[in-house]
């Protein structure tokens, strides 16, 4: 992660600005900034590390409606923040992290068949996927078209569609921690978190008004 978009940098942003944040967007950014922050302490450990930059998203874009609707999935809940995330991105600064950084961990992340949803529905003997590998190389052909158009919420999309397969893997018990097996993913899933949620968080941050959900989750005291 870049230390001047990490933790100290961000932290120091919420504490000046908190004081006029609407009350859903103080919790949102403070969850946030402290599970970047606590992903900066797993050097040597990205398993760890990728798992609490995920919570670190959780915290930045989950609503009550993605838990309340049965209708609900996280493909459309990441569109519908991405499509927000972007137009405030007035600076260009996601599509400038990903084309810096698109010839490492994002490119190896989009050709790992690892990290593709098809791919282990297939090997778990899920009819329909027989055919997964054709599926596999359109999809590389969908994004690589979008990056060439800088078409940054599809970009996102795919990215993040590969993240949340990793996710699943490693929470789900699918892993076994610091595994060779799976390395290389999630070195690279840990490292992609790892600069664009601070750019997130940030943005967030520069637009606190926008409407940005009611964090599901909020702080109950209970008096009982």
């Amino acid at each position: 992660m870049d230390g001047s978009h990490g933790f100290s940098s961000l932290k120091s942003k919420q504490r000046a600005l908190r004081d006029h944040f609407p009350e859903p967007m103080k919790l949102r950014t403070h969850r946030a900034i402290s599970w970047i922050k606590r992903s900066e302490m797993c050097e040597g450990d990205d398993d760890a590390k990728f798992i609490f930059l995920w919570i670190a998203f959780n915290s930045a874009y989950a609503d009550e409606i993605r838990f309340k609707d049965n209708n609900s999935t996280e493909r459309r809940s990441f569109k519908t923040y991405f499509k927000k995330i972007v137009d405030l991105d007035i600076d260009h600064r996601i599509s400038n992290a990903l084309w810096k950084r698109f010839s490492g961990p994002v490119r190896l992340l989009m050709e790992s068949p690892y990290t593709f949803k098809d791919f282990w529905q297939y090997h778990n003997g899920v009819s329909g996927f027989e055919n997964w590998r054709n599926s596999f190389v359109n999809d590389k052909k969908k994004f690589i078209t979008a990056f060439e158009r800088n078409e940054n919420v599809k970009v996102l999309v795919h990215v993040f569609d590969r993240l949340y397969t990793l996710r699943n893997q490693l929470v789900h018990g699918g892993s076994t921690w610091n595994s060779h097996v799976n390395r290389t993913q999630v070195k690279d899933g840990a490292e992609i978190l790892g600069f664009l949620l601070p750019i997130f968080v940030d943005l967030m941050m520069d637009n606190p008004e926008d409407d940005w959900g009611m964090p599901f989750f909020p702080v109950v005291e209970d008096n009982a």
